[in-house]
This record gives structure tokens, sequence and C-alpha cells, in this order.
């Protein structure tokens, strides 16, 4: 008995001994700020949540400062599958859906409350965003909070619609392009990872930026004035290839949910502070504009035919999400 007992443990072992261990799944993720960014510690605690749930079977590798893609290239990078994973701004899509821009319709997002309820899961605004860029053949992991647009310049102080006459800007979508135009400015597109050498080198007279990006891309040292128009709010998502999401199995999926919605709560309870922690720092580097309430007003009023040109071009699913976000 002792014998057949030791023969069976023998045998037993032997076979699990020749069963294949669990294969870890690796996903790549390209990222265009530096990971000290607040976006780049997002995607950290990301990597931390997903590796310690699956115990190491799910591995996340970030590429950060646009080592391997520039933002206006992520989207194709993660659809055709030459990376599993990116992170990009909205606006990038707008040539394949203009509604997604509807963040950079002028003030039609004014407190930071609309905001979050706007781009909160389930949300009928987000809701009918994210549908459509599923089919795009990427899909929106989370959404991550970048905060307020503001405007740079570097030798004319900008306070009123009229001190942007003339001026070449730099914007990041076709939306604020609009924003441009609308008082008189040039715009011109650009990757925020080219905002620096464009500024050094007069490229542009003024730009459209994140508050939280003036530091971690050192904006301060080639722009000396910071106006805080708060007129467009700046969303950026996580994507990963529909076909990879497909592969991965049920435990994966689940884990990187999970992961995906703590994050994103987390950063989106944390940007108006980043954003106060940013204008404070900016206050020491840099002249900084603060606008009154009748400021603003003659803003809303020099920029209002930009809401009209977002509906023509964005059609249908443009003023559904108008719709939805006036109902807020």
């Amino acid at each position: 008995m002792k014998l057949k007992n030791m023969l069976r443990t023998g045998i037993l072992m032997t076979a699990l001994t020749a069963l294949p261990a669990m294969a870890e799944t690796t996903l790549k993720v390209t990222l265009q700020l530096p990971l000290k960014h607040h976006l780049g510690q997002n995607l950290v605690d990301f990597k931390q949540e997903v590796e310690s749930a699956s115990n190491g079977d799910l591995k996340i590798q970030i590429y950060p400062a646009a080592q391997l893609y520039k933002d206006k290239e992520v989207h194709n990078a993660v659809s055709s599958g030459a990376i599993e994973m990116g992170v990009m701004s909205v606006t990038q899509l707008a040539g394949t859906i203009p509604a997604v821009d509807v963040f950079y319709v002028p003030f039609l997002f004014p407190s930071y409350d609309k905001v979050v309820k706007a781009t909160a899961p389930g949300s009928d605004v987000r809701t009918l965003l994210d549908n459509e860029i599923i089919k795009t053949g990427a899909r929106p992991l989370w959404w991550q909070a970048y905060g307020g647009v503001a405007l740079l310049s570097k030798k004319t102080p900008i306070h009123l619609p009229t001190d942007m006459e003339g001026m070449k800007v730099r914007v990041f979508g076709k939306t604020l392009g609009e924003f441009a135009k609308a008082v008189g400015a040039a715009p011109t597109v650009m990757a925020g990872s080219e905002q620096f050498l464009a500024y050094q080198r007069g490229t542009v007279d003024a730009g459209m930026t994140g508050v939280t990006a003036v530091g971690p891309r050192k904006l301060h040292q080639v722009m000396d004035n910071l106006t805080l128009t708060n007129h467009a709010n700046i969303e950026f998502m996580t994507i990963i290839n529909e076909n990879v999401w497909q592969g991965l199995t049920d435990r994966e999926r689940e884990i990187l949910q999970a992961a995906a919605v703590k994050v994103e709560l987390s950063l989106r309870n944390k940007i108006q502070q980043l954003e106060a922690d940013a204008i404070v720092n900016a206050k020491d580097e840099m002249n900084v504009i603060e606008l009154s309430a009748d400021d603003v007003k003659v803003w809303q009023a020099a920029t209002q035919p930009v809401l009209e040109r977002f509906i023509e071009n964005a059609g249908p699913l443009g003023q559904q999400v108008v719709d939805a976000a006036r109902s807020l």
C-alpha cells in the first residue's frame, strides 16, 4: 500500500511539474508626459494596483516623455496594435469623432462640479463618446483629469480678447483653434512635447496649455505670462487596443477595470489641489493674470460663435453631447 501511495504521489508530482506555469501578460503603455507629471503618477498608481491584484501575472510597462509616440500618434498606434495601451488627449480623436471636442467649447463647463458630472463613468456625455471611441478599435479604460486651459504669452500679457489680435497661438485641437480665430489670432496645432522649443524660438507668440503642465514642462523658462481664462477643460484618457482587451481573460479584465476605476477617481479628486499648487508655483516664476467675472463675460461674448461652429462640424452627436452637457 505504501509503495502504491508513493508511486501515485510520484506520478502526481510529475504531472504537476509538467504543467506549464501561468503565463505572464505584459501590457506596454505610451505616455507623452514625464513620470513626475500627475498623469505619469496616475499611470504608476495603475501599474501598482494591477500588478499587486494579479500577483504579478499582469505587468504594466510605462514608456514616458513621448519615447515611443507623440500625442497625435497614440490613437493610431494603439488601434493598430503597434502597442497595447496609450495615454492621449481626448481631442486627438476630433478628426474621427468631432464631438469629443465638446470639452473645448468655450465656457460650456464653467465649474469644476459640472466637469466632474460630465466625465463621470456612466454619464450621458461620457457614454455617448466612449461608445463611439470603441468603434475605432481602441477602448477607453479610464479618463484622466488634466485641468483647465490657460493662456501663455511671452511679451504681451493677455487680459482681454483684443490682446490676442494678430498673435500666432499654439493650440492642441480644432475647437481651440476656432477659439483663437474668434479673437483674431492665428492658431498653430502642435503636440505638448513641442511647446518648449516653439516658445523658445518664437515660432508662436502665445499658447494654450494646462496649468499643471507649466512646471513639469518648464514652460515658465520660455514664457512670461500666464492668464487663467479656464475657458476649456483638458481631458486625457488611457486607451487599450480592443482586440487585446477581448483577448484577455475575465479575471484580467476585472483587475484592469477595478484599477482603472480606482485611479480615475483618485486623480479626479486631486486635480483642483494640483492646479492650485501649480498656480502658486507659477506665481514665483511668471506674471499670473486672474480674470474678474466681468472679464470672463467679455471672453464669453467674443467666443460665442465657436459653439455654433462646433455643432455644425460635429453633427448630430455633437448636438447630443452639448444637450447632455447643458442638462447637467
